[in-house]
């Protein structure tokens, strides 16, 4: 199974969208993951023509009407791994200890985030904590960038730079 993983797209205006590379790239994947930060739920549409399945998570900058059409929280099979999926929330050096114990019930073996704009792909305590990164920031993020999970028997996680 091929997962594209994106978050923190900040879709604020009618001329901003998705770059090409990363809808380009998610027409080969199974599902996509966002991970928050949409703003517009018109970002789950161009997704859509990319990947009919795509699965997201509210983020702390989403505005009422993203609230109510996602949940704070998800978690999907993936073969035999359990992924979870949630935005995050608090101070990004305390982002990774926050979600852990946000899951710590749930037996996931991926977590899939974002909120901190910053790319992360770690191993921590058996789980692997996987933040895309943001797809469009320019100021927080030290770049642009997406993810490819590719689940088979093992784990393959990939940060992928614009």
């Amino acid at each position: 199974m091929k997962i594209g993983a994106i978050s923190d797209t900040h879709i604020y205006q009618e001329s901003e969208h998705i770059p090409k590379k990363i809808l380009d790239d998610f027409k080969t994947v199974d599902l996509i993951l966002h991970a928050g930060d949409l703003i517009d739920l018109k970002v789950l549409d161009e997704l859509k023509k990319s990947c009919k399945n795509v699965l997201a998570v509210y983020g702390n900058m989403d505005p009422p009407e993203v609230r109510r059409a996602l949940k704070e929280k998800e978690i999907v099979q993936a073969g035999r791994y359990r992924i979870g999926l949630m935005h995050g929330f608090g101070h990004p050096s305390r982002l990774i200890d926050l979600l852990r114990e946000a899951f710590k019930d749930d037996k996931v073996d991926i977590v899939v985030f974002g909120h901190s704009h910053y790319p992360v792909n770690e191993k921590k305590n058996g789980i692997l904590y996987f933040n895309p990164g943001s797809a469009v920031d320019k100021i927080f993020a030290p770049y642009n960038s997406y993810g490819i999970l590719e689940i088979n028997d093992k784990i393959e996680a990939r940060i992928i730079k614009l």
